[in-house]
């Protein structure tokens, strides 16, 4: 028997505040879901939901350790992740409208 936990927490996810103002779906909506998907280890699921997921967390991995970790400089890394999780978080996006 297989529980599915993403079920149970979802009733206390936060709304989207511009789908639910606007109707429109923002860059960051399916965040909260693909979050709880990846916590409950389906990760190809996670991806689909929201796919610059991974690339997010990398991000703000790195911001952690550039508030623990003071020695080193991290501020190209993480530049250059930001700008990447936007690409992708931009192409998806895209991606999502255009094929509904």
């Amino acid at each position: 028997m297989q529980i599915n936990y993403v079920l149970d927490i979802e009733k206390y996810i936060l709304p989207c505040m511009n789908k639910s103002l606007f109707g429109v779906d923002c860059l960051g909506c399916g965040t909260q879901r693909s979050l709880l998907l990846l916590i409950n280890g389906d990760f190809i699921k996670a991806f689909y939901q929201f796919p610059a997921i991974y690339t997010t967390l990398l991000l703000l991995g790195f911001l952690g350790l550039h508030f623990i970790d003071k020695s080193r400089d991290y501020h190209k890394i993480i530049i250059g992740m930001a700008i990447t999780n936007a690409l992708i978080m931009i192409i998806a996006y895209i991606y999502k409208i255009t094929n509904l």
